[in-house]
C-alpha cells in the first residue's frame, strides 16, 4: 500500500449528500479512451455510485440502471441518466444498454447470510440478471463488461495471500452465484469475442456505504457505535480481513474497463489484512468514542482469513491502492455522521454520540 497522506480533492462537478469530500484514487487509467456513454447497473448503490461519480469527473455520460431495492435515490447524481428497473427484466435492461460503449455490472444480491436465507432471490439476480446484461450487451454490440465479483467465490482459504488461481469452493449461495456469473462472462468472451473482465472484490468500505444488517462489518460497527451500543464479534475476533477503500475500487473499475491488457479475472483488495479485534479498535478510535465488545459463535459461511494477492491487477492495469485503513475509517466516520440517512438521528454531546 502506498503512502496514506494523499490529498483529498472535491469533485466540483458532482453534488454530495454531505460536505465530506469525495476522493479520486491516483490509480492509473487510460481516460482518453472513455466512451461517451457507459451503463452502470446498480449505480445507485454503494460501489456503483462511486463509479458513476468518477465517470462524470472524467467526462463520460453514465446511465444508471437500478431498481432502488438496496440502492438509494440520494446517491443518484443529476448529471447521470437514471433508468429505474431490475436487471432481471430483459426489456428494461436492453433499453438502458442502448448507445452505451461499456458496462459496469454491479447490480446484485449481496452477502453470505442474505443468500443463505434466500438463495432463490440470490441466484435470480446474480445469475439470471447477469445473463440478461450479457445478452443485452451482445445484442447492442457492447464488447466489454466489467463484472463486480467477490472473494466469496473462494470459500475457506487454503493459502495466503489469495491469488486468482486459488481453489474456488464457495461456502454460500452468494459465492456460488458470483462464481457462476463469472464463468458466464468468460464464456461470452470465448463464444462471442467479448472482452469481459471480472473483478473479485475483497472487503470494500467507504463513502456511500450505509448500514445493512446483512452487509459489511464496518457500517455495522459504525451503526452500533453511533447508537452507543456494544460491538458484536462473531468468533474470537482473531479472524482477518482485507479491507479496500471504495475510491480504490472505483479506480480499478475504470482502469480495467479501458486497459487492453485487462482480460479475465483479477483480485481487488488492499494487499493487507487486519484482525476484527484490531478493526474494532481502529473504528472506535476513528469515531472518537469507546463502546464494549461482545463475542458470539462464528456464523455459517464466514471464512477465517482473507488476504488478496493483487499483483495481477497491478501488472494488467496499474492497480495501486492509495488509502490506508486508518485514514479511510476516519473519513468514513466523518461522512456517516453527516449523511442524512445515517447520521442525522445522532448528535454529539460531550465526548459521546447520543440519539436525538
Amino acid at each position: 500500500m502506498t503512502n496514506s497522506n494523499k490529498k483529498v480533492r472535491t469533485l466540483n462537478s458532482c453534488s454530495s449528500t454531505s460536505n465530506v469530500e469525495h476522493r479520486t484514487s491516483n490509480s492509473s487509467s487510460p481516460t482518453s479512451n472513455l466512451p461517451l456513454r457507459a451503463l452502470v447497473t446498480g449505480g445507485a448503490g454503494f460501489i456503483g455510485s462511486n463509479i458513476v461519480r468518477r465517470l462524470l469527473e472524467q467526462g463520460s455520460q453514465p446511465v444508471v440502471l437500478d431498481d432502488l431495492s438496496s440502492g438509494y435515490k440520494e446517491n443518484l447524481l443529476p448529471e447521470a441518466k437514471f433508468v429505474k428497473g431490475d436487471v432481471r427484466d430483459r426489456e428494461t435492461t436492453e433499453k438502458a444498454m442502448a448507445g452505451c460503449g461499456v458496462v459496469f455490472h454491479l447490480a446484485a444480491s449481496v452477502g453470505n447470510k442474505r443468500s443463505i436465507d434466500d438463495p432463490l432471490t440470490d441466484a435470480g439476480i446474480n445469475v439470471l440478471g447477469t445473463l440478461n446484461v450479457l445478452e443485452a450487451a451482445r445484442q447492442h454490440g457492447v464488447m466489454r463488461i466489467v463484472f463486480s465479483s467477490s472473494a466469496g467465490i473462494f470459500g475457506e482459504l487454503k493459502t495466503l495471500p489469495i491469488a486468482e488461481d486459488h481453489p474456488q469452493d464457495p461456502d454460500s449461495p452468494y459465492g456460488a452465484s458470483k462464481l457462476a456469473a463469472e464463468k458466464m462472462c468468460l464464456v461470452y468472451n470465448k463464444l462471442y469475442g467479448m472482452r469481459n473482465v471480472c473483478l473479485r472484490y475483497f472487503n470494500v468500505y467507504g463513502l456511500n456505504q450505509r448500514y445493512d444488517a446483512y452487509g459489511n462489518v464496518i457500517p455495522i460497527f459504525a451503526n452500533r457505535i453511533l447508537k452507543d451500543e456494544s460491538l458484536t464479534i462473531y468468533g474470537d475476533g482473531g479472524q482477518t480481513r482485507d479491507f479496500v477503500n471504495v475510491a480504490d475500487v472505483a479506480a480499478a473499475n475504470i482502469a480495467a474497463a479501458f486497459s487492453p491488457a485487462a482480460r479475465g479475472v483479477f483480485n481487488i483488495g488492499s494487499g493487507t489484512r487486519v484482525t476484527i479485534n484490531e478493526l474494532a479498535r481502529l473504528i472506535q478510535e476513528a469515531a472518537g468514542m469507546e463502546v464494549g465488545k461482545e463475542f458470539a459463535p462464528p456464523r455459517p459461511g464466514d471464512v477465517r482469513d482473507s488476504l488478496a494477492d493483487i499483483r495481477a491487477a497491478q501488472k494488467a492495469f496499474a492497480f495501486a491502492p492509495q488509502t490506508d485503513l486508518k485514514d479511510g475509517l476516519v473519513e468514513y466516520m466523518e461522512w456517516i455522521k453527516q449523511d442524512p440517512l445515517s447520521g442525522s438521528m445522532f448528535e454529539v454531546r460531550g465526548s459521546r454520540l447520543k440519539k436525538r
